[in-house]
């Protein structure tokens, strides 16, 4: 008995040296927020507050010792997410996943970012100070993978830290340039509906630009005045499984001081991205004698995309530009290694890629390059067929001037040096907005725009062969859509149709007028427009166009055919306002019979895999106003059904009821429990989090949350066969800056600071944004200093 005692005990203490160690070296992982550090190459001592939230409020006496700090605590946070990021370019995922992403870094690959990267470092001016606060950001990076814990997630794939360079930067950079893109979505999808169906079928869509929706207008007083779906299939595969948020959408305005109660520029953004863990943006005060901003980073990336200071501030929004053609191709007769121009044929060029596949061996694959770009037969098994169809990019055809563009904009101390740096933006197509504490407002479209033939659509696949539809001239910048202190004194963005761009309607990807009709309701009926108002407007759920919809849907049913249940529901419906709360019953129905309106109107001629697809586009979002306004149209009648000629009514009264039976089936006959909150929920999902036991250590939520697709405060989500609402993307984070009081400006992010679980900052703000509250985003550096918990003081190394 004394023996099992004393065994009973060495195994207690042996656990309990076994549970300390691991509390010990769990606790060495977290994000280090106070004490002393030496970082070499310092030059003097750096002092780093971290505020309630985990913010880092930098105070050092030159830019470079600033950076190179900023590089440290950046890293400290979200070493695991400048991993992903800098992985993308390069076909790194499948390293760290194994082969479910080898399509995924097969794509990446061919895209060229990588190639392009190389080409800008070779003619980069290694002595110019963009280099060297990049370098210095590089270098704190570098210092925290050598001493720094490693995170949590590293442990999990196996993965080894390697140092950062230079090229990670550029990588990443063009990444954010390709998550824009719509056009891998779109371009193919319509040339296939062409094909299959001809020109009625696509005349019946909103692929051109409607004159009938709020555009963007511009302003400037200095101036004078047959190929299948797999393409589509394709890039919709590599996506999805991306583990990283894409750029999707955005909202801004800037209001001008005689708009506002206390006579100084309001500026409001909330770019529009795809939720993840860990958030998006990275938030960063760093002040030197020379240097102030309250930036967002990216992951590793050293100049924020977002930032202001007491004299001005600025954020983006996606221009939705096309600035990717795909071109049919034709090989030569006898020589696969030629195909053909109009001056004849030329050699294709040959690349070789090589993959790195998680407990597998290495893979490598081919592919062709034309004039136009890479030849996507062939990078994917859903490009098959015999005609090569080449992709053309604006990002990898010109000089990437991106990085000093960032630069520029960040070290700007007015809007004239503001303005310099933006032609230097090529790729993606960025709406910047801009306001200051003179009173100045502006709204630019900062992009590398081309000019193409007259009445060439670049929604199709285009000839490559002729000549005869290539650009002809890119635009000077000074003809780009921009709008400078315009006389109705405010300007926005909501990823709209922006007004005539060198005397032509520029094509694009434009999202729906929903957003900006709202925004523009709501501006132009107010002049005393305060910070409070401001933080409301940016948290309105509320549509001024889907009530118009349903409205337009049901007028026509016969009552007589409904129950008396169904009869209550319409009465619901006709007096919705659009508002989308919690509590919403009219929202929820609307979504169920507009999908169901969508399904019953385009899959019999497109099928399930081309349907599925072509609600993932912003053409879809386009198509549903105007569609659901047409009377007599060639899509409502079912090709599946020869004998009978559907209508509008028909298929909206048979929607009615799918939408009916399916939230009978999940909710029961009672339409006061069919509430919002029950289908519409947000998810913050890590990579990691995919693994069941992980899910609840690595994801934040799920949330059920008010909000909804193309309102203003845009918590969208993809419309698919569940009939449930998981929000996929929305606002990254919600920033509001009142120049009348800069040192009580608004901010809030989707779930916290931190990228490591282990930090007490990974997800405490996640209730807040989901309950529509802010923070303040601090600038007075006694309050910082006084009300700051942690300090954390970087010396040169002794």
């Amino acid at each position: 008995m004394k023996r099992l005692k004393k065994a009973l005990l060495v195994l207690l203490v042996l656990l309990g040296v076994f549970l300390l160690a691991g509390g010990i070296f769990i606790n060495s992982l977290t994000p280090t927020y106070e004490g002393e550090k030496e970082l070499p190459q310092l030059k003097q001592p750096v002092e780093v507050y971290f505020d309630t939230y985990g913010v880092p409020h930098i105070y050092a006496n030159n830019n470079e010792d600033a950076f190179r700090v900023l590089g440290y605590v950046h890293a400290q946070d979200r070493l695991w997410q400048m991993e992903l990021l800098r992985r993308v370019a390069k076909g790194g995922l499948s390293e760290v996943f194994g082969p479910d992403l080898v399509k995924t870094d097969k794509f990446f690959l061919s895209l060229g970012i990588d190639e392009h990267t190389n080409e800008t470092l070779a003619n980069l001016d290694m002595d110019g100070e963009m280099v060297r606060l990049s370098q210095a950001y590089l270098d704190g990076i570098n210092q925290f993978i050598d001493e720094g814990p490693t995170p949590v997630e590293f442990y999990f794939t196996g993965l080894d830290k390697t140092p950062f360079t230079l090229e990670d930067i550029y990588n990443s950079v063009g990444y954010m340039a390709f998550s824009f893109a719509m056009a891998h979505k779109t371009d193919p999808l319509l040339t296939n509906i062409k094909n299959k169906w001809g020109d009625a079928y696509l005349a019946e869509l909103a692929v051109a630009s409607d004159t009938a929706t709020v555009w963007i207008k511009n302003y400037n007083p200095q101036k004078i005045d047959s190929v299948s779906l797999n393409i589509t299939a394709m890039a919709t595969e590599a996506l999805e499984k991306l583990p990283l948020p894409q750029f999707e959408g955005s909202n801004s305005w800037v209001i001008a001081p005689e708009k506002t109660k206390n006579g100084k520029v309001i500026f409001a953004n909330d770019p529009h991205i795809g939720f993840a863990q860990p958030s998006v943006w990275y938030e960063a005060h760093v002040s030197t004698p020379t240097y102030e901003k309250y930036g967002y980073h990216l992951a590793g990336v050293p100049f924020p995309l977002l930032g202001h200071n007491r004299q001005l501030a600025y954020g983006m929004t996606m221009f939705e530009n096309d600035d990717i053609d795909f071109y049919y191709e034709e090989n030569h007769p006898s020589d696969s290694t030629k195909y053909k121009t109009e001056k004849g044929f030329e050699n294709y060029g040959f690349v070789t890629k090589t993959i790195k596949v998680k407990d597998g061996d290495k893979l490598s694959f081919s592919y062709k390059k034309t004039r136009h770009g890479p030849v996507l037969n062939g990078i994917a098994d859903q490009v098959s067929g015999e005609r090569p169809v080449a992709m053309s990019w604006i990002y990898t055809k010109v000089e990437n001037q991106v990085l000093d563009a960032l630069y520029g904009i960040t070290m700007a101390t007015d809007i004239e040096e503001f303005s310099q740096a933006l032609p230097k933006i090529h790729a993606p197509g960025l709406n910047v907005m801009y306001g200051d504490a003179e009173g100045n407002v502006a709204w630019w479209a900062a992009a590398k725009l081309y000019e193409m033939p007259d009445s060439l659509s670049t929604k199709l696949i285009l000839d490559g062969v002729s000549g005869k539809q290539e650009p002809l001239r890119y635009l000077d910048f000074s003809e780009n859509p921009q709008a400078i202190n315009p006389p109705w004194h405010y300007v926005y963005s909501a990823n709209n149709q922006p007004d005539s761009i060198a005397g032509m309607l520029y094509p694009g990807y434009y999202l729906p007028e929903n957003r900006a009709k709202r925004i523009v309701q709501l501006l132009e009926g107010k002049d005393d427009w305060d910070k409070e108002a401001v933080s409301e407007m940016i948290l309105d759920v509320t549509s001024s166009v889907n009530p118009e919809i349903i409205g337009d849907l049901i007028k026509h049913m016969e009552v007589r055919e409904l129950n008396e249940n169904q009869v209550m529901l319409l009465d619901e419906l006709k007096n919705w306002k659009g508002d989308y709360p919690l509590e919403s019953i009219a929202g929820t129905f609307y979504h169920r019979s507009e999908y169901f309106v969508l399904k019953n109107t385009f899959e019999d001629e497109l099928g399930p895999e081309q349907f599925k697809q072509f609600l993932s586009t912003h053409l879809l979002k386009r198509q549903i106003a105007p569609g659901a306004r047409r009377d007599e149209g060639i899509w409502w009648d079912d090709v599946t059904t020869p004998d009978k000629k559907e209508t509008r009514y028909e298929i909206v009264l048979k929607s009615f009821m799918q939408a009916w039976q399916s939230l009978q089936e999940d909710f029961g006959d009672d339409i006061s429990q069919w509430q919002w909150q029950k289908v519409h929920t947000l998810e913050h999902g890590h990579p990691i989090g995919q693994v069941k036991a992980l899910k609840s250590f690595f994801n934040v939520g799920p949330f059920p949350i008010h909000g909804s697709r193309e309102v203003i405060n845009n918590l969208g989500f993809p419309y698919d066969s569940t009939l449930y609402y998981r929000v996929s993307s929305g606002p990254s984070t919600r920033r509001i800056i009142d120049f009348s009081d800069i040192e009580n400006g608004l901010s809030i992010l989707p779930t916290g600071q931190s990228g490591n679980p282990l930090s007490k900052h990974y997800r405490d703000q996640a209730e807040m944004y989901v309950n529509g509250e802010f923070k303040k985003m601090m600038m007075n550096e006694e309050e910082i200093k006084e009300k700051s918990q942690h300090l954390l003081i970087f010396t040169p190394e002794k």
